[in-house]
């Protein structure tokens, strides 16, 4: 480009997980076409020659090999071509493995970046894997060439890459968490003269996290008066816990010059001015100032004054109050759901779902994901098999809404009716009918999902499961019954945001049958319906038994989210629920919430796989390490 201008790009390849020798192929398919459009500087995502989602198989040889093979393969492609390339790979030194990004040129590889910080929080754990190369100084081995010698490069996060050729241009590399850290590598990079900062990510998608990594982005390029290119992962990583949405950002001090729609592997291309982050460099008088680390320092003695805390508390803290901010994540927590399960789909080669269908909100929900994913995949809406399985508690109103339902989005109905083969299960154990206990409810909790798995098996499909966050911190599910599915489409959502997903689904259709179902749907009081009605109605209410879900997600939220004592949550929730629930009637359900949420940790230790979709989670495998037997004696003598 002339007058100081530079076209360069941020992509992000649908890769397969493990498979080196494909994201190779796909990775050159892509730097070819960015070549012929005209790009000089191409950056991919983090680790995407391996994909990031590898988990424990990056300690397998094999990978690892086939691995610094493929980018070699990469490099030689290159070979020739006016195009600088940054791709992630992993890379093992001095017996450690390091999360690395390479810069190739012209058939070689110019230098390794390794990553400085690694997250172990929430549903990042690096360290598992990977050490920080934060202070590595080195030379590493790259692989060998036709002669058999040994070819290295550099090896250090404090890399910077000049383009001899094209003033101005001065590339540094920081990889994904590098960003989210208080003090970025790219501060540093910055003032040692780097004017283009790529960095390799692979943030995970929940919702409300695009805002934010859009102001880090934007907020770090004003900062450094920079270049950004982001290249983030996206679809063909694995959904085991994660949905990954490319979401890919150029900006240029501070103004986003392109950004990728989420969710679609979308490449961006922009053209970046260095004159004019020069320019910007020059006049601004305060840039690279020397002497700041030292500090003069002034102290305030002030107490801490004890008064009526006038701060708004959201009472509904995953729930946006703002209709249109309500309307844009309910959208984005159904992509993210739909996508999560699309991939599963797509990766098993399974054309066949099954749900079973109640009539209430969490399986309607559910099924409008499955409805989702499918339509996404091409496939027939009739490979959905859609069971109601009426039972003793089933009322007219739920079976008739969960028929309809079915009917109205063109699944494939099945009923049957469980009444006679859960009653001759509880006379062979011996249980008498009179009593409607936990194993009189529970046997039929277990005997659908005992249905739907061999209508799975029958059928080569996956049982999608129904539940919601809300229920998995409660334990309100039966153990192996509707516990237990294949992929958990819900088990990010609490139950708040159901019956806003739900009525968003309801406004935005436009089907008039869908949507006064759905409206009934919402309608209808929240029950497992294990009990025979009275009359015809209802007669066991969810929340009567286990307290209202409003209160339970919002001592989840504080609970999970920040950690606070108990006493700080009953605090919160007084401010929040002020005129709606009594102190005493707030306690009595947070301490249900405590007692359930430590004595049910044993169902949560072993869920299915499911997409994280909200800053909350409950997954074994990211957000919740914790022990089934943990004793919640402390936490309760708080509250008296």
């Amino acid at each position: 480009m002339r007058n100081g201008f530079v076209k360069v790009a941020a992509a992000t390849p649908k890769i397969k997980v493990g498979d080196c020798g494909y994201n190779r192929e796909v990775i050159c398919e892509k730097i070819e076409e960015l070549y012929e459009q005209g790009v000089q500087l191409a950056v991919f995502p983090e680790l995407c020659i391996t994909g990031y989602t590898c988990s424990d198989l990056f300690w397998q040889t094999t990978l690892l090999e086939n691995a610094r093979k493929q980018l070699m393969e990469i490099a030689s492609f290159c070979e020739g071509k006016e195009i600088t390339v940054v791709v992630g790979l992993p890379m093992v030194h001095k017996n450690k493995l390091y999360n690395v990004a390479a810069v190739i040129y012209d058939g070689t590889v110019c230098g390794m970046v390794p990553k400085s910080y690694l997250p172990n929080y929430s549903e990042f754990y690096e360290l598992r894997h990977f050490v920080s190369g934060k202070e590595m100084e080195d030379e590493i081995l790259v692989g060998v060439d036709e002669d058999e010698d040994e070819i290295f490069c550099s090896f250090s996060p404090k890399t910077k890459f000049v383009f001899e050729n094209i003033p101005g241009l001065v590339l540094a590399v920081e990889i994904c968490e590098d960003l989210w850290v208080p003090n970025p590598p790219s501060v540093g990079h910055a003032l040692a003269g780097a004017t283009v900062i790529a960095n390799l990510s692979a943030s995970d998608e929940i919702t409300g996290k695009d805002s934010y990594r859009k102001t880090l982005v934007t907020g770090q390029s004003a900062r450094t008066i920079s270049a950004y290119i982001y290249a983030d992962a996206g679809e063909g990583e694995s959904t085991t816990d994660l949905v990954f949405a490319a979401h890919n950002m150029i900006a240029e001090n501070g103004n986003i010059l392109a950004e990728a729609e989420r969710f679609k592997n979308e490449t961006v291309i922009a053209e970046i001015d260095l004159d004019r982050l020069a320019a910007e460099r020059k006049r601004m008088n305060t840039y690279e100032m020397e002497g700041e680390a030292e500090y003069t320092e002034e102290y305030i003695s002030m107490e801490l004054i004890d008064s009526k805390v006038e701060r708004f508390v959201d009472p509904a803290p995953f729930v946006p109050s703002k209709e249109a901010e309500r309307q844009k994540r309910c959208e984005e927590i159904l992509n993210i759901q739909s996508k999560g399960l699309k991939k599963r789909l797509e990766h098993t080669n399974c054309k066949c779902a099954v749900v079973g269908i109640s009539g209430g909100l969490d399986s309607t929900l559910a099924l409008l994901v499955t409805v989702r994913a499918f339509d996404m995949l091409g496939l027939d809406r009739k490979g959905i098999l859609a069971v109601t399985m009426p039972g003793y508690g089933t009322t007219d109103r739920t079976y008739t809404n969960a028929v309809t339902l079915i009917q109205s989005l063109g699944c494939e109905f099945k009923e049957i009716n469980i009444s006679e083969a859960t009653t001759l299960h509880l006379k062979q154990i011996g249980h008498d009918m009179e009593k409607k206990d936990v194993t009189y409810e529970n046997a039929q909790a277990r005997q659908r999902t005992y249905l739907l798995m061999d209508l799975a098996n029958e059928f080569n499909g996956m049982v999608i499961g129904t539940g919601d966050l809300s229920e998995l911190a409660l334990g309100w599910a039966t153990y192996n019954g509707d516990h237990m599915s294949m992929y958990g489409v819900n088990s990010g959502v609490p139950k708040t945001l159901v019956r806003h997903l739900v009525r968003y689904y309801a406004d935005t259709c436009g089907e008039e049958q869908l949507e006064k179902i759905l409206l009934d749907v919402l309608d209808t009081p929240v029950s497992p319906e294990l009990l025979p009605p009275k009359d015809g109605v209802i007669s066991q209410k969810t929340e009567d038994l286990v307290g209202p879900y409003e209160l339970h997600d919002f001592f989840l939220y504080y609970i999970m989210r920040f950690g606070y004592a108990p006493k700080k949550v009953l605090f919160l929730a007084q401010i929040a629920f002020e005129g709606k629930y009594e102190q005493d009637e707030i306690l009595k359900w947070l301490q249900i919430f405590y007692r359930r949420f430590f004595a049910q940790q044993f169902k949560r230790s072993c869920l299915p796989d499911g997409p994280k979709v909200g800053s909350i989670a409950v997954s074994p495998r990211g957000d919740l390490r914790m022990p089934s037997d943990a004793c919640v004696k402390e936490w309760l003598e708080e509250l008296f």
